[in-house]
């Protein structure tokens, strides 16, 4: 039986280089489909192949607003057809919903850090009345960091709220959320590809802040607003400059935990995050299902994660 074709159902090319060299190293035959507009004839059958959707939930600060929309189209479309999905229909709303991440953790048994979801600016204030300060607040269907901010008081938050400068959700959910203090200023994130842990990568919080996506095209220097790692460099940042690493010889019982909650969830390519606060909790708050590597721990990893995505792609049917 010949391997089937890889199609990566995508919106930002900017990300893809580290895929197209793992495929191209495992000789696997890929095309890319960009989801950002296009037609899609629901007479026809979908082309024979493997269908791996990475869409991202901050989709739409690319001008992308479309796209997750088109990509609920296109993969109920392929899914309705028999073609094999990888993240597919089900995972792409886990992607878009912070709430659906969270009470899919807690239903697994795994603790998360006490939220209330909110629709208007109002029922904002009123979820916010029953947390201690400080507190953070948050985009549902975020990525990027998208409205994570930080207050000290009800106060501040109220004249947030009420001013031209509050950031409308793109799905009008607002989350509050109680601020977690970690022992260490450091969060974990743990890469698994198709039901295996690949490794675990630290961000920086002291530097990065709460926008820690670690691809290089979106690595940001907080302190010069560059790219701390361009698109194509060779030469790699100094380790003062550094916002991710690898977290060498972690092993936690949260591991086995993750993966049973990717199995349970149909998730085969993501990166979860987590944070060891200082009164001695794990509380796990993001599921990343678009997960991207960083060049500098890819460097230090004992295996690529990039490469064990190929491999297991190739080792799917069609």
């Amino acid at each position: 039986m010949s391997q089937p074709k890889i199609y990566a159902l995508h919106e930002n090319p900017e990300w893809f280089p580290p895929f197209a060299r793992a495929f191209e190293q495992e000789g696997l035959e890929f095309s890319e489909w960009q989801l950002t507009e296009g037609t899609l004839d629901l007479s026809e059958a979908p082309p024979e192949g493997i269908f791996w959707s990475r869409i991202s939930a901050s989709s739409h600060t690319r001008e992308h607003k479309l796209s997750k929309d088109y990509t609920r189209a296109v993969l109920a479309w392929l899914e309705s057809h028999g073609r094999r999905t990888v993240n597919g229909r089900r995972v792409l709303e886990l992607e878009m919903s912070k709430v659906d991440q969270l009470t899919a953790l807690q239903a697994a048994g795994i603790e998360t850090p006490r939220t209330i979801a909110a629709v208007g600016r109002d029922q904002i204030l009123k979820a916010a009345q029953g947390f201690p300060t400080p507190f953070i607040t948050k985009h549902n269907q975020g990525g990027k960091g998208l409205g994570v901010r930080k207050f000290e008081s009800h106060d501040e938050l109220e004249d947030y709220v009420r001013s031209d400068e509050f950031e409308e959700p793109q799905d009008g959910i607002t989350l509050i959320q109680e601020f977690v203090q970690a022992a260490e200023p450091f969060i974990t994130r743990a890469e698994i590809v198709g039901g295996e842990f690949i490794y675990a990568i630290t961000a920086d919080t002291a530097r990065g802040g709460f926008q820690l996506c670690p691809a290089d095209a979106c690595e940001i220097d907080p302190n010069t607003g560059r790219p701390i790692m361009p698109p194509g460099a060779t030469i790699e940042p100094e380790p003062d400059q550094q916002l991710f690493s690898l977290r060498e010889g972690f092993d936690h019982p949260i591991i086995d935990k993750y993966l049973e909650f990717t199995r349970r969830a149909g998730l085969e390519v993501c990166g979860i995050e987590f944070i060891e606060t200082a009164d001695g909790r794990l509380l796990t708050y993001d599921v990343n299902t678009n997960t991207n590597y960083n060049s500098v721990v890819e460097a230090q990893a004992p295996r690529s994660a990039p490469a064990a995505l190929a491999k297991y792609l190739k080792s799917l049917q069609a």
